[in-house]
């Protein structure tokens, strides 16, 4: 029943930069916690960042220091900042939000990193 419109994927080479948003049509946004999932060709599904309705954050180990989730609850939209973009990022992102024990899942967005 959540829709979650996701967007600023894109081609990118290796060391730079994307952002990735997902807006959020469920009108209670900020008691939810939301992430970011990602899929590599072939590679199961596997967990990038979270951040819940308190704002506490969590990150994969391959992506600390290099990967930003935050919130903005007005906008009902959860940010991915990237950077230092590696080739291994590569994949199709998603966006999640959590309703009870269900997650609600975006339809992806295509990130690509050029070496």
């Amino acid at each position: 029943q959540v829709q979650l419109v996701e967007s600023g994927g894109g081609l990118v080479q290796a060391g730079g930069s994307l952002r990735l948003s997902c807006a959020a049509s469920r009108s209670i946004f900020s008691i939810n916690a939301m992430g970011w999932y990602r899929q590599a060709a072939g590679k199961q599904r596997e967990l990038v960042a979270g951040i819940t309705a308190g704002g506490t954050t969590n990150y994969a180990d391959s992506v600390k220091g290099r990967f930003i989730i935050s919130r903005d609850n007005a906008k009902k939209t959860v940010y991915l900042q990237m950077n230092s973009l590696k080739p291994e990022d590569t994949g199709v992102y998603y966006c999640t939000l959590e309703v009870g024990v269900l997650k609600s899942w975006g339809q992806g967005t295509q990130v690509t990193v050029s070496s």
